[in-house]
């Protein structure tokens, strides 16, 4: 049987791998597999602590927080569609020229 320290060691360096993708790339994509990684992060968290301390409850909160990240990647590939549709490419600096 698997430790709460395990969990949360693997749910730490996927958070940091998120984190430095998103500081490290230019690609629209990237940054999004970088908030992916990010969020499955937290969904380990709530999962572990809900399996070693308050029950039931965190399990709930991980399936909502799926919802919303299935919700935040249709809004971020739309915004890379239309991204790529008026520039021909997914860098982020030509994301400021979407607001015109």
């Amino acid at each position: 049987m698997m430790d709460l320290r395990v969990y949360l060691t693997v749910a730490a360096v996927l958070f940091a791998l998120g984190v430095y993708g998103i500081l490290s790339r230019r690609n629209a994509i990237g940054v999004l597999l970088s908030v992916e990684l990010m969020a499955n992060a937290v969904n380990i968290n709530l999962v572990a602590f809900s399996h070693y301390a308050i029950g039931a409850m965190g399990q709930v909160f991980a399936l909502f927080a799926i919802a919303l990240t299935v919700t935040e990647v249709v809004v971020g590939l739309a915004i890379v569609v239309l991204l790529y549709r008026t520039r021909s490419d997914v860098l982020i600096e030509l994301a400021s020229d979407l607001k015109r």
